[in-house]
């Protein structure tokens, strides 16, 4: 079955998709690994950890959809990937739609910030007008080949014009063909479920620690009404709180030793990418064949 069908029955069916976030593919395969039917790429982190740079749209989509098709081929849930604006007009869009269908992406979700745009959950962001941005959604809709591949709609607009103006254009969204909304960096419980109580499409959450949306729980989620939630940036901020911890103990002491405990062993890490399963494969091809009788 095809991944893009896959999360089109998920959404179809009861419960909540949670996706954890990931940058690469060792972060990928453990979310595989751990049970989540779907994994998320995110924007920030494929910045961080590729480019090193800070989420200011400096990742190419090329970039991007390369990342998104490293980690699609190697896990076997859906992805869902992060393409920001679309990277350019109405062509750039459709250009993105068809190279992240290429790369094995189950569902992309563009938002209506202007370009350069900026992380989600930092001050200044600006939104283009409506009209642009439905030109937008209709190009994607025009664009894909596969009609289960899930176009996510974000709209930033919320802290920049406010909640009449964010239920607009949750309103023409949906009308010029998205499939779900995202409405990014909602600030209480009560608007997000003034939001599930007002659309009865699937929406998606962004849970970001330490970001203006609050905490709520996958079991808060779900009863609100929403379909999907994301955890972005909980892989990268754990990695860079607990790698330092690891580098000062190194300076300091001159040995790692008294954290091995807090550390994966070493075939540990090799069997979440599949060591003992590629030796078996490989045996099996190097075992001469058997002769006919």
């Amino acid at each position: 079955m095809r991944q893009t069908t896959r999360l089109r029955q998920l959404l179809r069916s009861p419960g909540i998709v949670v996706a954890p976030g990931s940058y690469d593919c060792l972060t990928a395969r453990l979310v595989q690994r751990e049970g989540f039917p779907a994994v998320y790429m995110t924007g920030a982190g494929t910045s961080l950890a590729r480019l090193g740079y800070p989420d200011l749209a400096l990742a190419t989509m090329t970039e991007m959809a390369a990342n998104a098709g490293a980690i699609a081929s190697c896990v076997s849930i859906p992805l869902i990937a992060d393409a920001d604006t679309g990277y350019g007009g109405v062509l750039n869009v459709q250009r993105t739609i068809r190279a992240y269908e290429r790369a094995g992406v189950a569902a992309l979700h563009i938002e209506d910030q202007e370009f350069p745009k900026r992380c989600g959950h930092l001050e200044g962001k600006r939104v283009i007008p409506v009209g642009d941005m439905v030109q937008k959604v209709r190009a994607a809709v025009d664009a894909r080949t596969d009609d289960d591949f899930v176009i996510i709609v974000r709209t930033d607009a919320l802290v920049v014009t406010g909640w009449d103006d964010t239920m607009a254009r949750c309103e023409a969204y949906l009308k010029a063909g998205a499939d779900v909304l995202f409405v990014e960096a909602l600030r209480t419980p009560e608007e997000a479920a003034r939001l599930a109580r007002t659309f009865h499409v699937p929406l998606m959450y962004n849970f970001v620690e330490s970001g203006k949306s609050p905490a709520l729980s996958v079991q808060e989620l779900e009863r609100l009404g929403f379909k999907i939630v994301i955890f972005p940036v909980s892989a990268f901020l754990t990695v860079c709180f607990a790698f330092p911890k690891l580098l000062r103990e190194l300076k300091q002491k001159g040995t790692t030793a008294g954290l091995m405990a807090e550390m994966a062993t070493l075939q540990e890490a090799f069997e979440v990418v599949g060591h003992s399963e590629m030796l078996a494969r490989d045996a099996r091809y190097a075992a001469p064949p058997q002769q006919a009788l």
